[in-house]
């Protein structure tokens, strides 16, 4: 007698929701694939590894004529920029899977650290560029100490706030110690006349600030002083470079101080929409760039990518501040910084975020998610368990 036997269950998929036609569907389908738990982490990752790639490109396109003058050999940067390539994509990715409270015992040493590297600059270990002495040089090797300073300052302030997360409605516990530390750090670039990059920690110090609820008279104060010390800095500019930077292609001192901004407007300016092609600039010939690979190399993008590949560096540099957001508003320790701003929030609203229906929870394995920082996304949940950027669990 025969048997039969019932076909296996095959498991049900999702079904893909449905979008109208149009520009509202297409509206709705980018919301959705936005709305999914890994998307910051792709868009993170698709970003950096497109802006790597091109900067590779056209650091190699740049500087092939300065190599080729200066060594013999067209591609001496970009070999360094090869090496260094090959050194720091291992070190992130240690650095992304080192635990938390590793970083954090690293961020008073770290914070040392850029504070003895910065001090030594003016002395017969710094080496002047431009007119900047903000670079150390200790036999073939030379660093910026300031670049180390912008993420120890950081680690270092977040690391602080965490500590403080429970009286952080006292202005004392705000301004101290950060404030000082990060002036500290401030008036040790301003010591080498790097007026940029004292600007870049002064809006790190404001950003910081404003997450951890300063009141807004201190900002207008911070501010006030900021301005009356950038303007007082930038008084020794002469009145040919002040017409220099209003225009630079009609001042007197073209020949001189904008001899490079003036280049720089005429490589963007022939670029067009879609540029002259890799590696076909002409202002990187001769003179006319002196830092073509260096503080001039969007100049550079811009007449051999036009208009579209400027944009395209734009908007991936927009991807990535996007996804960074989104990864940390959604972070469940209170050294994300922004962890402690939605914290804030929440807590002065509690009413009304109670009412929400469907959770986005962000826990861990080890440390669930405190009642407080439970926000509405749909009935999913993400976790940044260990080894994983996320994945999903019900509410």
């Amino acid at each position: 007698m025969a048997t039969t036997t019932a076909p296996e269950a095959r498991p049900r998929t999702a079904a893909r929701p449905a979008y109208a036609v149009g520009p509202r569907g297409w509206f709705a389908a980018v919301r959705h694939a936005l709305d999914r738990p890994l998307t910051s982490y792709y868009l993170l990752l698709s970003a950096s590894a497109l802006l790597l790639t091109l900067g590779l490109i056209m650091v190699m396109s740049s500087s092939s004529v300065y190599s080729w003058n200066v060594y013999g050999d067209s591609y001496v940067v970009i070999r360094k920029q090869l090496l260094w390539v090959a050194i720091g994509l291992p070190v992130a990715w240690i650095a992304s899977r080192t635990p938390l409270r590793v970083i954090r015992a690293f961020t008073w040493p770290g914070l040392v650290l850029a504070v003895g590297l910065l001090a030594p600059t003016k002395t017969p270990l710094g080496v002047t560029v431009n007119g900047n002495t903000n670079w150390l040089g200790v036999g073939p090797f030379t660093v910026q100490p300031s670049e180390i300073a912008k993420l120890a300052v950081v680690l270092w302030a977040a690391h602080v706030y965490a500590h403080k997360e429970r009286r952080l409605d006292q202005l004392h516990h705000v301004l101290v110690p950060v404030v000082p530390g990060m002036t500290l750090v401030v008036g040790l670039v301003i010591w080498q006349h790097d007026l940029g990059t004292a600007l870049v920690l002064l809006g790190i110090l404001l950003a910081m600030l404003w997450v951890v609820g300063a009141p807004g008279r201190l900002f207008a104060l911070a501010l006030s002083v900021a301005g009356v010390g950038a303007f007082y800095l930038a008084t020794p500019m002469t009145n040919g470079a002040s017409g220099c930077s209003r225009s630079p292609t009609r001042s007197r001192t073209t020949s001189t101080l904008g001899w490079q901004p003036a280049h720089g407007l005429y490589a963007l300016s022939t670029g067009g929409w879609f540029g002259e092609g890799i590696g076909a600039s002409r202002q990187k010939w001769g003179s006319n760039l002196p830092g073509r690979h260096t503080d001039y190399i969007f100049a550079v993008l811009g007449e051999e990518l036009g208009l579209a590949g400027t944009l395209l560096v734009l908007g991936l540099f927009l991807a990535i501040a996007y996804a960074g957001f989104r990864i940390a508003s959604r972070a469940r320790d209170p050294f994300h910084p922004l962890h402690l701003l939605r914290h804030r929030r929440l807590a002065a609203r509690p009413d009304d975020h109670q009412r929400r229906d469907g959770a986005l929870a962000v826990a861990d394995d080890r440390h669930p998610a405190p009642a407080g920082l439970v926000r509405r996304v749909g009935a999913a949940a993400v976790t940044g368990g260990p080894g994983h950027p996320g994945r999903l669990r019900p509410p």
